[in-house]
């Protein structure tokens, strides 16, 4: 019967054609919202590997993480921009934990997250994420967590104010925007942790380093941050 799955698969991918979130190219048989070039293509920093690498970089002398790392860089045009930009702005909500799984893939082996206890995702406000449906954060840490194995969370680091768009603002009108803006519920909970927080990109830092700064002041915390890229400045 796997033929006549197959031959109805072909069918309605005539009908209604799947293409790649990354490239817009129509999808084989076998593949799932990102195509296999897009896949082998896009570029990875490789900085789970890398320590002092750039992105920690960004954070030295701001907040105190353990380490940083991101799957691939956010360049204009680029294939994990695109997919991104689909996930949070198309609502192709799918596209988070098939991201999430892929980065947590090729974690997995490394010893960047081998004594993470928790993930928690950058929070959106109450009244944006209703507006937009879903936060792209959590979806991304919830296949992080399917292919890792570390328990996610989303309850526990929150937004206590919405703040306007970092887009088009300077590095430090991006701190003064994010600044005290996050909060964290029942911190002795963390108490002891190492935690990775973990975004859809990082850019200038500041949504991450008020989140961090928030999460260590529970008592003998440790944290790290994850995106999945990094925009360097």
């Amino acid at each position: 019967m796997k033929w006549f799955y197959d031959l109805l698969d072909d069918f309605l991918s005539l009908l209604f054609p799947r293409v790649c979130y990354g490239c817009g190219n129509h999808l084989l048989r076998n593949e799932y919202l990102i195509c296999t070039e897009c896949f082998v293509e896009i570029p990875r920093t490789g900085y789970h590997d890398l320590r002092d690498n750039p992105l920690e970089k960004v954070f030295w002398g701001r907040c105190r993480i353990d380490s940083a790392a991101a799957f691939s860089f956010y360049n204009k045009g680029s294939r994990i921009r695109n997919l991104i930009h689909n996930l949070k702005y198309k609502g192709i909500q799918e596209l988070g934990p098939e991201l999430g799984r892929i980065y947590g893939s090729t974690l997995i082996s490394s010893d960047f997250i081998k004594d993470i206890d928790l993930i928690l995702p950058v929070p959106l406000h109450p009244s944006k994420r209703r507006a937009r449906g879903f936060n792209q954060s959590e979806l991304i840490a919830e296949g992080l967590s399917q292919a890792t194995g570390i328990r996610y969370d989303k309850s526990i680091l929150l937004r206590k104010s919405a703040s306007a768009t970092q887009t088009k603002r300077t590095r430090y009108e991006r701190w003064l925007n994010v600044e005290g803006i996050f909060s964290v519920d029942k911190p002795q909970e963390l108490a002891g942790m190492h935690v990775l927080i973990i975004d859809d990109v990082i850019t200038t830092g500041s949504t991450m380093e008020s989140c961090v700064n928030e999460v260590l002041k529970a008592e003998g915390v440790k944290v790290s941050v994850a995106a999945l890229a990094f925009a360097p400045a």
